[in-house]
């Protein structure tokens, strides 16, 4: 393993850690950008220079504004914060717990097959082998995905229309 991928590893894995057990919520989010970024950082090694590009402009820059503005919007505080009953505590625990050992139990006879040095297609992550991919083998999920992307625009846009007369002060 490379240096580099292990080094990019630890800072994935201390700031997802960081994201769990941050006090405050924009500290929070800083840790999860810093994930986006190690993360598109794996994406460049694995030579999908456009997926670390999508990650890092759509994740890491859009959705982790539009948290910062909702956290910023909610203004959430130690003193507005309802505290959590120890019931509620002990129940995440157990309940994150009994996760932890159902996915071990589940992947604990996973082996890796068909991996070789020489089975590496190096074109695997350039945006024209994508659109290609995207565009044969997957093109009814694809399309799916436009029509259910068109019916949430339409959505939105019938949420925020204001019927005749009506008035927002």
């Amino acid at each position: 393993m490379s240096p580099l991928f292990l080094f990019l590893s630890f800072v994935a894995l201390l700031s997802a850690l960081g994201v769990v057990f941050a006090k405050n919520p924009v500290h929070s989010v800083l840790f999860l950008i810093l994930t986006f970024f190690s993360l598109s950082g794996h994406y460049l090694l694995l030579n999908a220079q456009f997926l670390a590009a999508v990650n890092i402009i759509v994740y890491a820059g859009a959705i982790m504004v539009l948290f910062l503005f909702v956290i910023m919007f909610l203004n959430l505080n130690v003193d507005t914060e309802p505290h959590k009953p120890a019931l509620a505590k002990i129940a995440a625990a157990v309940a994150g717990g009994s996760l932890l050992l159902i996915l071990v139990a589940a992947l604990k006879d996973v082996h890796p097959v068909g991996v070789t040095g020489t089975a590496f297609n190096s074109q695997i992550g350039m945006v024209d082998q994508l659109g290609l991919k995207l565009y044969t083998d997957y093109l009814l999920p694809f399309e799916l995905a436009s029509v259910l992307f068109l019916v949430a625009m339409v959505g939105a846009v019938m949420l925020g229309k204001r019927e005749v007369g009506e008035r927002n002060f």
